[in-house]
């Protein structure tokens, strides 16, 4: 990354579009404080992220990674993973478990296991489609109801459908949270207030879908290539 600098408000969704390898991974684990700038430095409400308690920092966050991590245990288990345990009864958390798997379109899928959210997953989820993985990944960021939502090119192993009806449910969860929304699909992107687009680690452009568009940059060279291949696959 060379010379990024961008704010994301209180409620904000700030979106990071880019051709693999422009530093969009780099970016998100940088706020993740999985490693520290070389140079410069990453804020979090004015103070320097090296200042903050790590474990209350990520307890904030609800991270979605590209590479998807699930254990050898229960479905149920998978999502519940991180979850601060409450005084709340073990009821209202598997309502909770429940809820968080209906916003991430997986439930019913689960649900047509045998043993449903009891099934045992393999290691690293072997068990499970990719795009089944990645929902339970999504499922287990948001029932920690977060202030800030990282979603790192989550959605690259579902269909074009089960991705507007996973976007259509996260940004009712968006509305009062800051997220962090990064993808190489501009469908992914289109809606959210600001769009960064990176190119071999630098912000190029900036704006929202429409203003990118007019531009005529990398953005909409991006979505007249993706349009055109998801016509391509429609008429196959």
């Amino acid at each position: 990354l060379k010379e990024v600098s961008f704010k994301l408000k209180p409620g904000e969704t700030l979106a990071i579009a880019g051709r693999t390898g422009s530093g969009k991974t780099t970016l998100a684990q940088l706020v993740m404080r999985f490693f520290d700038p070389e140079s410069g430095t990453v804020r979090v409400d004015g103070v320097d992220l090296k200042d903050w308690p790590l474990e209350s920092y990520r307890e904030a966050i609800g991270y979605v990674p590209q590479e998807v991590f699930l254990f050898s245990d229960t479905i149920a288990q998978n999502i519940q993973f991180g979850l601060h345990r409450s005084n709340e009864s073990e009821d209202v958390l598997w309502k909770r478990m429940e809820q968080s798997a209906e916003q991430a379109a997986i439930h019913d899928s689960i649900l047509e296991f045998a043993k449903g959210y009891q099934t045992r997953l393999g290691e690293r989820g072997i068990t499970l489609s990719g795009g089944q993985k990645q929902r339970i990944s999504i499922a287990r960021a948001i029932i920690k109801e977060p202030a800030l939502l990282i979603f790192d090119d989550c959605l690259s192993a579902v269909d074009t459908e089960t991705e507007e009806k996973i976007l259509g449910h996260l940004r009712n969860i968006m509305k009062n949270r800051s997220t962090l929304l990064i993808s190489h699909r501009v469908s992914t992107l289109k809606d959210a207030d600001r769009i960064l687009v990176l190119d071999d680690g630098k912000v190029t452009e900036e704006g929202s879908h429409e203003t990118l568009l007019a531009s005529g940059g990398l953005y909409a060279e991006m979505y007249e290539r993706q349009q055109r291949e998801n016509q391509k696959s429609k008429g196959a």
